[in-house]
């Protein structure tokens, strides 16, 4: 089984900036692609940003222009560079990747946004 390990969550003051990585114990045959979510307490798990084999992104409006998400899909690794950091952000944040049959998540790594 496949296992996705998110790391570079942490503690940042409103303004800073963040960079998270997520990388793969293995290749994932056949990967499609990548995203970042977020889960904030009581809220539901939401998109954050998604990129697939080919280079194409999609972000939630709430960070574009922030936030941008990079990596090596074929090789399961997956970066977010997240700039000028809300409260609002705060939320555990998890790596996804997809093929066209299966989807694979990691365990999740905190940021939170606070002064």
């Amino acid at each position: 089984q496949v296992q996705l390990v998110e790391s570079g969550g942490g503690l940042v003051q409103p303004g800073g900036s963040l960079r998270l990585s997520c990388a793969g114990s293995r290749a994932i045959f056949s990967i499609a692609g990548m995203g970042w979510y977020r889960q904030a307490p009581g809220k539901e798990r939401e998109l954050v940003a998604t990129i697939t084999r080919l280079g194409s992104t999609n972000y939630a409006d709430s960070v574009k222009g922030r936030f941008r998400i990079s990596g090596d899909i074929a090789g399961n690794m997956l970066y977010l560079q997240m700039n000028s950091l809300k409260p609002e952000d705060t939320a555990v944040y998890f790596c996804k990747g997809w093929t066209y049959s299966s989807e694979y998540w990691g365990q999740g790594t905190q940021v939170t946004v606070s002064s």
